[in-house]
């Protein structure tokens, strides 16, 4: 088989729809089909791999390293003539995904969404609230064009069909438990930190930026402090919040974007895990700070639904509560033999996870798309 995979956002750039699109890509080739993909070309780039269609972009206002697509219909249609896809995924709702769709539909190509961002919340993060139900309404017009709009969780499937948004298939998320694990705690970089073995380092990954709901880690890192001075809180990424909240806490660690083998160095040097986030559609450092054998503190959906009890792995607490918050995360940080046991099962948990089998779904939802959905529909959550 032949597929297309459309994104406006990919490796080297560090961040969940990245990494979960090249994760994707790499699945259906193990699985030995052809994968073209289609992105913007990334600054100081000139040419791309042999499978890859590099398209013009822009800079994302706010968020330095990152960009967006330019309209290319025209240019992926004769592209998709020459080398005809079985199947298209489009997995941005940027003007090339966009553009994608347009081609797919004009050549009748079954084409699926994937939706990884709520840029509806993301408005109210911003100071544009009353642009909320607008975002929804616009992401309800893109995702319906597609044949199949792939979602991570059975909430997020529910939510948006009950929005009208049509023919929502679950595909499920994975971890690699072999790069995250616990066996990669090093002390030569708590060292670094000014950890002693003895002394507790709380860990954040992820973009440091206005819709992640910072300040709320920092209050909550602020009560752990007061019971353990010891405590070190270290900043794992990058973005455009870093500057005020660097200036702000002279005395928090910033260790900058880190990919591969020192990500996970990085994920099981630390003792807790704090995930403010209220706007994710699932939160992959969820199921790598679990899998790195790190206890952690998340509002209750998405990943942290799916697969973080409350008391076993950590605490899951209701969205919104952030006095909880900080009471679970300064419970976990004061309690050693219990944040012990609450990092042992939380490797456990996730374990059975496997990369390959979210490939293989994958692939079968593309091939239910192509035969006109009786795979697809095996799919539905």
């Amino acid at each position: 088989m032949r597929y297309a995979i459309v994104t406006e956002t990919y490796p080297p750039e560090v961040n969940g729809v990245a990494l979960t699109v090249q994760g994707l890509e790499h699945g259906l080739r193990a699985r030995g089909h052809a994968v073209d993909v289609a992105r913007p070309r990334q600054r100081a780039e000139r040419v791309g791999a042999s499978h890859e269609l590099l398209t013009p972009g822009l800079p994302i206002p706010r968020y330095p390293g990152l960009r967006f697509g330019l309209p290319v219909t025209g240019r992926l249609i004769r592209h998709w003539r020459t080398a005809r896809p079985d199947a298209v995924y489009v997995a941005t709702e940027g003007p090339l995904g966009w553009s994608a769709l347009r081609a797919a539909r004009q050549l009748g190509i079954p084409a699926a969404t994937g939706f990884h961002t709520r840029f509806d919340e993301y408005m109210r993060d911003y100071g544009v609230g009353f642009l909320e139900g607008p975002a929804l309404a616009w992401m309800r017009r893109f995702h319906n064009t597609g044949n199949a709009t792939l979602v991570p969780t059975r909430e997020l499937a529910g939510f948006l069909r009950d929005r009208r948004f049509e023919n929502v298939v679950q595909l499920s998320r994975a971890v690699d438990t072999t790069q995250f694990h616990p066996g990669r705690r090093d002390q030569d970089i708590r060292t670094r930190w000014g950890a002693t073995p003895d002394s507790l380092v709380v860990v954040y990954v992820g973009r440091i930026a206005p819709e992640k709901n910072l300040d709320l880690a920092v209050h909550a890192f602020r009560a752990v402090q007061a019971q353990r001075p010891d405590a070190r809180f270290v900043w794992v990424g990058s973005g455009p919040a870093q500057a005020r909240l660097q200036a702000a806490n002279p005395d928090f660690i910033f260790a900058g974007v880190q990919r591969g083998d020192a990500l996970a160095r990085h994920f099981a040097s630390g003792d807790l895990f704090l995930f403010p986030s209220h706007s994710e559609t699932f939160g992959n450092v969820t199921l790598e700070a679990m899998a790195s054998g790190v206890a952690t503190v998340a509002f209750d959906y998405g990943a942290a639904r799916e697969h973080l009890h409350h008391g076993v792995h950590g605490a899951a607490v209701a969205r919104g509560d952030d006095a909880q918050f900080i009471r679970e995360a300064v419970r976990i940080a004061t309690e050693g033999a219990t944040r012990d046991a609450m990092a042992v099962a939380a490797r456990r948990a996730v374990e059975g996870l496997r990369p390959e089998q979210v490939a293989s779904d994958f692939d079968d939802i593309l091939q239910g798309l192509r035969t006109g959905g009786r795979n697809a529909s095996t799919a539905m959550a």
